[in-house]
């Protein structure tokens, strides 16, 4: 089984073009939003598109959802495709959801900007932004039974209508998740400071932290996620060098898993140690 992968920002036609990239690489599988699809069918997984918040959407996009992993992971063993096709929006994305589902390691890294021009992208981004639809490369027929009273219209609607040579080769529908009619999601970094000093009283940790600094990663004007730097005092008679570990580990499973970002690096600075 082999794995390639298609990047680009949010809304810029991922997932638009995600049935012409995975023709031309000779993909027989596509993975897009928490679901996998063969055949033009939906195969296993849940949509991210169908969370009601953009927290729990990112959450089931990446597959850190209780249960939703492994029973991508199980129709894998099943179908046996022969190449497999991730959509993310960065390598980082891509390569956690590949390491998430146990799959080979990436071959081949396509941006979609080099697949795709700028004012295509820019027409992509408009239809997301300004009106909150969403494309999922399936025929409107198979994501009835999955998004059952949600906005659902054959892609048609804004993009040109293919021949019916193309039309062969896949559908692809548009949905409205009920995330896009709240406007933006922003997550306050007093919020992470608050999850670090909350597992700070963990009695596997026990630490005290300050002096807590939380850094965006920016790229051509996107968050792609976060670095967390602190200073730490710990009890005497812990090995330092596990217990850093340990706290590392843990801080970077537990942010991701509740606000959905991306967790780059966690550097700790050991200022102290405290006796009992």
């Amino acid at each position: 089984m082999d794995v390639i992968a298609l990047v680009g920002p949010s809304g810029t036609g991922k997932s638009h073009r995600a049935l012409m990239v995975a023709r031309q690489n000779k993909a027989d599988a596509i993975i897009d939003d928490g679901i996998l699809i063969k055949d033009n069918k939906i195969i296993a997984g849940h949509s991210a598109k169908r969370e009601a918040s953009k927290i729990m959407a990112i959450r089931r996009a990446v597959f850190v959802v209780p249960g939703h992993a492994e029973e991508v992971r199980n129709a894998i063993e099943k179908e046996q495709p022969n190449r497999i096709l991730i959509l993310g929006t960065s390598e980082n994305m891509v390569h956690r959801i590949d390491k998430a589902l146990n799959l080979p390691p990436i071959s081949k890294i396509i941006n979609i900007a080099d697949i795709a021009t700028k004012a295509e992208m820019a027409k992509a981004q408009f239809y997301r932004n300004r009106e909150g639809k969403h494309i999922i490369p399936v025929p409107t027929i198979e994501l009835k039974p999955h998004f059952s009273g949600y906005l659902i219209d054959p892609i048609q609607s804004f993009f040109k209508k293919s021949s019916t040579k193309r039309r062969r080769l896949g559908e692809k529908s548009i949905v409205r998740p009920i995330f896009s009619y709240y406007g933006r999601l922003i997550i306050d970094d007093a919020a992470i400071l608050s999850i670090i000093k909350h597992i700070a009283k963990d009695k596997d940790f026990d630490f005290k932290a300050s002096h807590i600094h939380v850094d965006h990663v920016w790229e051509k004007g996107e968050d792609k996620g976060i670095k967390v730097s602190f200073e730490v005092v710990l009890n005497y008679g812990s090995h330092i060098p596990t217990m850093i570990q340990g706290i590392q580990k843990k801080i970077k499973e537990v942010v991701e898993y509740m606000t959905g970002m991306f967790v780059h690096d966690v550097d700790i600075v050991v200022k102290g140690l405290k006796f009992k």
